[in-house]
């Protein structure tokens, strides 16, 4: 099936009673363990709601196994203490999303695990690695400047170091790119972006082989990130529609992109499908189109960022991503609020940056809105 069916028809759980096409909503957190083959625990991940939308997302990003996680930070954090441990070494993309990039600096000392990060250049990332080093972490495009990483060259190079390799695909999601296809081991998604895709969900997911996920599962169930069946529902709703979304986000966000980069009072513009992005072949090559993400920087005679905010009507200025309206933020006070200012800069997140979410409105009222609050 192609990716939109898949969205619509894999992973539903049909009942045998009533046939219906949705799978039921189980609430229960209390389940008769005599004669069953597993130990059905909401905590264990295993519920019927839990294991639909895992299914589902399996389909979608071509994975044997996967757990669906009450938040992306949930998904990462156990997907990262599964394979490291006290003495171990992890390399770090620096350019990635502020709470990773906080989970690192802010625990991973304590915990006894080293780390190093680097730019996404696979000579960097090659570069950094030691005898402890067990699991190299990317994500790509990356948050907010819209990075590409080769996905390939990493999983080529983390299988000849026999290490465990890791991306986030939150941006590009499942329907635009599909890393384990490249050679990934581990997917992790924020759920709370496309996947739930209504600004109304918070979740996370983690997919891999059945032997990977397994293992995360045992640290998942200990750490507890699980999610309750009626929120599974929601998300199961969600992902039906999660390809049209995502489409018709990335041909606005292509529009807008285009707008941006032409107007003489935006000084930088951020996305992989403008062809003077220095990775357009690289993305070209490993995604299906170029997503519903971007960043910007107002020239300094527009009077910077926040003048920008406070002019748009329709656009809103508000936390998060991936919903079907489009919204707008200032990294530097949002996303990467923990972060240090050094930090900062050296990631070259300004803080007159913004980062664009684009949504399904009819695009020529996105540009009128961006258009007034440039010209006021």
């Amino acid at each position: 099936m192609k990716k939109n069916t898949r969205c619509v028809h894999s992973g539903s759980y049909i009942d045998p009673v009533t046939r219906g096409l949705n799978t039921p909503v189980y609430t229960s957190s209390s389940f008769e363990y005599v004669d069953m083959p597993d130990n059905m625990y909401p905590r264990y991940f295993n519920t019927p709601n839990q294991k639909a939308v895992a299914a589902k997302l399996c389909a979608l990003e071509g994975a044997d196994a996967g757990l669906i996680f009450s938040s992306g930070m949930a998904a990462i954090s156990a997907v990262l203490l599964t394979y490291l441990h006290k003495g171990d070494h992890v390399v770090l993309q620096r350019d990635i999303y502020g709470g990773t990039h906080y989970l690192a600096t802010a625990d991973f000392n304590r915990f006894g695990i080293e780390y190093t990060m680097v730019s996404n250049r696979i000579d960097a990332i090659a570069a950094a690695i030691r005898p402890k080093t067990r699991l190299v972490y990317i994500e790509s495009p990356s948050n907010p400047l819209l990075m590409i990483t080769d996905i390939a060259a990493v999983a080529e190079l983390t299988r000849t170091h026999n290490l465990v390799s890791v991306i986030d695909n939150t941006f590009a999601t499942p329907i635009l790119q599909n890393p384990l296809a490249l050679g990934i081991d581990i997917v992790v998604h924020s759920g709370t972006k496309y996947i739930g895709g209504h600004s109304d969900i918070c979740c996370g997911a983690a997919l891999g082989s059945k032997e990977q996920i397994a293992k995360v599962a045992k640290v998942a169930a200990n750490l507890g990130g699980s999610l309750n069946a009626q929120t599974c529902a929601l998300i199961e709703r969600s992902l039906k529609t999660m390809g049209l979304r995502v489409q018709r986000q990335s041909e606005n966000a292509a529009r807008l992109a285009a707008f941006l980069a032409q107007h003489q009072r935006i000084a930088i513009v951020n996305y992989p499908g403008l062809t003077t992005h220095p990775d357009h072949q690289l993305a070209a090559r490993q995604m299906s189109s170029f997503g519903a993400m971007l960043s910007f920087e107002p020239a300094p005679e527009s009077g910077g960022a926040q003048a920008l905010l406070e002019r748009l009507d329709l656009i809103t200025p508000a936390l998060s991503l991936g919903g079907v309206e489009t919204i707008i933020c200032a990294p530097a006070a949002t996303s990467h609020a923990k972060l240090s200012d050094a930090e900062r800069r050296e990631l070259g997140i300004s803080p007159d940056l913004l980062r664009l979410s684009v949504g399904i409105e009819d695009v020529e009222d996105l540009v009128d809105d961006l258009q007034q609050a440039l010209a006021a």
